[in-house]
């Protein structure tokens, strides 16, 4: 089990790894943008991603028009489906830059991007379709086989519901206690960050406005920013 792991060690290390994303600046105090997605012009798209690009992001909003309403489980399994068809490519090759979390519509412009960008996509997909916040973490992890870190959704209808994991490496909907291979580091979701455990629960140590990258992207996707992978 992931979180028999975690208890036994993840504190020697998860704190210091912390310390150290402070001094790199991806932690820092600040307001929290509460952006909801809004259509970019079709010129605009077009002339950075191309027509297939558009229609990508138009397909984007019919998937949330088919799925408002339905239940939690079409809806997790329609949106965990929908993401985990595009193709996963790194940032450098994508955007030239070691770490940037692409917004959905930079994402689905694209028509490609890592781990964060699948999760991110994904969580803010369900937040429209009105699945609750509280039910709802990005978990950041080790995903032991590659022994490389790597970011997940998990769902859980309540505080002590085993939660089910979204990702774009087994593509499968699993409860948490089935993946052995993620080693949970930290998670969050709009408000809150927590030293977390995959399963559940977690010691929370602050506001997820703590995370730089996070806020950054959350202010890039309410100003409608597009990035040109071309430069």
């Amino acid at each position: 089990m992931v979180t028999s792991v975690v208890r036994g060690g993840i504190g020697h290390w998860v704190m210091p790894l912390l310390g150290l994303l402070c001094l790199l600046g991806m932690f820092q105090f600040g307001p929290v943008a509460q952006a909801l997605p809004k259509l970019p012009p079709r010129q605009e798209v077009v002339s950075i991603y191309g027509q297939a690009g558009w229609q990508r992001i138009q397909q984007w909003q019919v998937l949330i028009d088919r799925l408002q309403g339905r239940s939690v489980n079409m809806q997790l399994a329609g949106v965990n489906d929908f993401f985990n068809q595009l193709r996963f490519v790194d940032d450098i090759e994508v955007w030239h830059v070691e770490d940037y979390w692409a917004t959905p519509f930079e994402f689905l412009g694209v028509g490609a991007g890592d781990c964060e960008d699948f999760a991110m996509a994904k969580y803010l997909t369900l937040r429209e379709l009105g699945v609750p916040d509280n039910q709802l973490r990005l978990h950041y992890v080790k995903y032991i086989p590659y022994d490389q870190f790597h970011m997940v959704v998990t769902w859980a209808s309540s505080a002590t519901t085993p939660p089910v994991v979204l990702d774009n490496i087994d593509k499968r909907i699993e409860p948490a206690s089935r993946r052995n291979d993620l080693l949970p580091i930290y998670s969050f979701n709009g408000s809150h960050l927590w030293i977390s455990k995959l399963g559940g629960g977690g010691r929370e140590v602050g506001e997820s406005s703590r995370l730089s990258l996070w806020q950054n992207w959350q202010q890039r996707l309410d100003d409608g920013t597009l990035r040109n992978p071309r430069r």
